[in-house]
């Protein structure tokens, strides 16, 4: 069998954000908002379009949109670009579904919790270990939580998970194998397969099973995004050749060492020596410091 890459989000809606995907989005949810408890009984898959109610306002498409357990709103949104405001979105989409619960003369006490989960392909918080993270209002000095508890967002780095096949244990685990690794996959794993809706997930996924239309829709949206990260790419490779002809240039030991443990990120001490011009010795006593 062949599987289709959940990280796209044309293959994330039809996994998760059709009318027969309920169970299936439920028992993910679960997994992800609720530690894997059955808090999720039942959701209202609703239309993903955020239509502003003040004119002149930006429309919003989101990938998958739901009512679930307590009247809250969650909002999914799977990343795999990092674009340039990416995160401004994901606070302007959550403030929209928050606000455009009331219409005109209502009293805000209508207004129900928004969560808004973002999965990304990337890390966002390098300088969180956490796979998942939460963030909610707090008091800056004293980090007391507002009042209210509206609006939540809700991060998963898919990067930072790196268990295997036989590492997997919780609900948790294995939805994330499933959206990190399905597309490598040629079989259900017997583990995964153990859970219906994971089982039922991975059928949704099977290439066999797609129309004409969809398999091309899903391969457009990967060849697009294949050569999106092949330009940010060579955007950063740029840079980075710019920096290290200009700081050689300038001659400057300074601006070697600069760029130097810049480079060290990318590159081995190796590289980076034969780079800059700097001795091997140099190069690695920065890697220790750093």
């Amino acid at each position: 069998m062949i599987f289709i890459n959940p990280k796209t989000d044309f293959a994330f809606k039809k996994i998760f954000g059709s009318e027969q995907s309920k169970d299936i989005l439920i028992s993910f949810l679960n997994s992800i908002l609720y530690d894997s408890n059955p808090t999720i009984k039942d959701l209202e898959i609703l239309n993903p379009y955020l239509v502003p109610k003040i004119r002149g306002l930006k429309d919003t498409y989101l990938d998958v949109k739901a009512k679930i357990t307590g009247d809250k709103t969650v909002i999914i949104e799977m990343q795999v670009l990092n674009l340039e405001g990416f995160e401004k979105r994901i606070l302007y989409n959550a403030a929209k579904a928050y606000s455009t619960q009331l219409d005109s003369g209502e009293d805000y006490t209508l207004l129900n919790p928004v969560i808004g989960l973002t999965i990304t392909d990337f890390e966002m918080f390098s300088g969180l270990d956490k796979i998942i993270s939460r963030f909610l209002l707090k008091e800056k000095d004293y980090l007391i939580d507002y009042p209210v508890y509206d609006i939540e967002l809700i991060f998963v780095e898919l990067p930072k998970f790196n268990k295997q096949i036989s590492e997997l244990v919780t609900l948790t685990d294995k939805w994330l194998y499933f959206l990190k690794s399905a597309n490598k996959l040629d079989s259900v794993p017997e583990i995964m397969g153990e859970i219906p809706e994971i089982q039922k997930a991975f059928e949704v996924a099977n290439q066999a099973g797609l129309t004409r239309e969809e398999f091309e829709n899903i391969e457009a949206r990967q060849i697009y995004i294949n050569d999106q990260k092949n330009a940010i790419k060579r955007a950063i490779n740029q840079g980075i050749q710019q920096g290290i002809q200009q700081g050689i240039q300038q001659g400057s030991r300074e601006a070697k060492i600069e760029i130097a443990k810049r480079l060290l990120k990318f590159l081995d001490a190796e590289n980076v020596s034969q780079s800059t011009g700097l001795s091997l010795e140099e190069v690695q006593e920065l890697e220790v410091t750093e």
